[in-house]
This record gives C-alpha cells, sequence and structure tokens, in this order.
C-alpha cells in the first residue's frame, strides 16, 4: 500500500496557472534495497549468495550490452526493454542525418502479470480536512433523520 498526504502547489501551466492547488503526493518512497533483494534470492533458491550477486552483475552487464547495441531485451513475464531513438522533424528530405536523430531512450514495458499486480495497488490519502468534512456531513445526516439523544 502506498500512503499519500495532501500539499499545495502553484500551478504553472494550464487552466489553473497561477492558482494553489492541492494534490497527493507519497508519504514516503519504500523500495528493496540489492542487498534485501540478495537475500531474499538466497532464502528463496539454492543459489549462494555469491551465485546471486553474480546473475543481477549479469543482467546489469546484458542491459548495458543491449543499450550499447541498440537491441531489445525480454525478461520473460517480467519486462522487455528496447531501445527507442526518436528523430527531429526536417523540412527538406536531404536534411535527415545522425543529426537529427534525438537521445537514445530505453523504453520498458511490463508484462502482463506486472501490470495485473498494479492494477491491484492499494493507496490511501491521508487529508485531515477531507476527514473532518465527512465528519460534519455525517452529524448532519444523523440530525434530519432524527438520530439525536433519545428522550428517556
Amino acid at each position: 500500500m502506498i500512503e499519500f498526504k495532501v500539499t499545495s502547489r502553484k500551478a504553472t501551466m494550464g487552466k489553473m496557472k497561477g492558482k494553489t492547488v492541492y494534490i497527493a503526493v507519497p508519504k514516503g518512497q519504500q523500495k528493496l534495497s540489492p542487498e534485501m533483494i540478495l537475500e531474499r534470492i538466497v532464502r528463496e533458491t539454492s543459489l549462494s549468495e555469491g551465485d546471486a550477486r553474480n546473475v543481477i552483475i549479469t543482467l546489469r552487464n546484458l542491459i548495458l550490452e543491449c543499450a550499447r547495441m541498440g537491441t531489445g531485451l525480454d525478461l520473460g513475464d517480467i519486462f522487455s526493454l528496447r531501445v527507442n531513438v526518436p528523430s527531429k522533424m526536417e523540412e527538406n528530405e536531404k536534411d535527415v542525418s545522425a543529426k537529427s536523430l534525438k537521445t537514445p531512450k530505453l523504453t520498458l514495458t511490463w508484462k502482463e502479470p506486472v501490470r495485473k499486480a498494479l492494477k491491484e495497488l492499494q493507496v490511501d490519502v491521508d487529508n485531515p480536512t477531507r476527514k473532518k468534512v465527512k465528519g460534519k456531513e455525517e452529524k448532519e445526516k444523523k440530525e434530519k433523520e432524527g438520530g439525536g439523544p433519545e428522550a428517556g
């Protein structure tokens, strides 16, 4: 679960430009460290820590090699990577050259099991202002329904 808090920001573009707007931002970034990943691989497989470390290093090297060569990488049901080199638009055909190419990027595409897991992600926004308003609405609703204190 990711928990969010409400914060204000001044809008710099769009129809709300110059106005103070409110957005939800994550309270903190949780992530698994490389050590935590190694420990988990060792615990859940028959690999030693050294073997698991070598697998991660080799995967890094494969990604670097694919980036240098411009080839894609398919990691089964986890993700695929491909090199994307966009081109600038030129007015004349003769002007299109290697200088027309923009900075290469790696495009990561998650596979179906990961996309499904993302759809199941639980989120919660901690908004004290909304809780106050919601509490007032419930109190008013009870009063309208005659849910006040009963006479004995």
